[in-house]
């Protein structure tokens, strides 16, 4: 399936697995529109993208788990820039290890927010226009914490297995439209997501990746455009990713 031509909306595209998307698809000839709360990465990206390969980018700072926020940049968009063909929802973050009765509430709203909320309020606001367009793909990044649980993630964990359950239910709800919807399911990635876990313990961070290979932000990238440019009949519903010395969320190899 050719993408030029077409516009891709990407959250949290200022770093990690959405800045790679953004990269990843640029060479293809689709228009990004970049969201994220952090402008000066984005307006960084979206020169680099238009110096590289000429890519229309249109950068915008937007916190995703603010819904009036979402609303008001949605119907704020310029008019070349209002029909949205493919959204990528990567915005996400996590909080902590702390066991469930322990836990910080604060840290609780900020990964539901973000990670469930915040994909809802963006995929409320584009999907009606892709179904009336009869042309859409609906991308999630979750994450295998959505399989199955691991100790201390249970926040967390429960906001991307709820996001696995809404692509499905997303699909059962388009049957009958040419819109497609993919969740995708990463495993150890090393972007700033540990980092900002551990609010900026870069030590302790390093110690998630310590003595195996982890994922890239542009593995899951590229498997991003795989499943965007299959043929129109092919939805890829969902796709788990892992690296080689990673069996789930529990079970990984480190070479001492």
């Amino acid at each position: 399936m050719e993408l030029q031509g077409q516009t891709v909306l990407v959250t949290g595209a200022s770093s990690g697995i959405g800045r790679d998307c953004a990269r990843g698809l640029a060479p293809l000839g689709v228009r990004l529109l970049l969201v994220a709360r952090r402008q000066e990465r984005l307006a960084v990206l979206a020169a680099e993208l238009h110096a590289r390969y000429q890519t229309a980018c249109l950068a915008q700072t937007l916190d995703v788990r603010d819904r009036q926020a979402v609303q008001h940049w949605f119907e704020h968009l310029p008019p070349e820039w209002q029909c949205i063909d493919i959204v990528i929802n990567n915005a996400g973050l996590s909080r902590g290890l702390d066991r469930f009765q322990e836990g910080n509430i604060n840290d609780w709203e900020e990964m539901i927010d973000t990670n469930l909320k915040g994909l809802l309020y963006i995929t409320r606001a584009v999907l009606p226009g892709m179904v009336a367009r009869g042309r859409g793909h609906v991308v999630n990044i979750a994450s295998i914490a959505g399989l199955a649980a691991y100790p201390g993630g249970n926040v967390y964990c429960a906001t991307k297995a709820a996001v696995r359950i809404l692509g499905d239910a997303l699909k059962q709800d388009l049957l009958g439209t040419p819109v497609r919807v993919t969740t995708i399911n990463p495993g150890l990635v090393e972007t700033e997501f540990s980092p900002v876990r551990f609010r900026g313990d870069t030590e302790r961070a390093r110690q998630v990746y310590r003595g195996l290979t982890p994922l890239t932000g542009q593995d899951v990238a590229e498997t991003v455009v795989f499943c965007l440019t299959r043929p129109p009949h092919v939805n890829i519903q969902e796709l788990t990713l892992l690296p080689t010395d990673q069996a789930n969320a529990l079970l990984v190899h480190r070479r001492e």
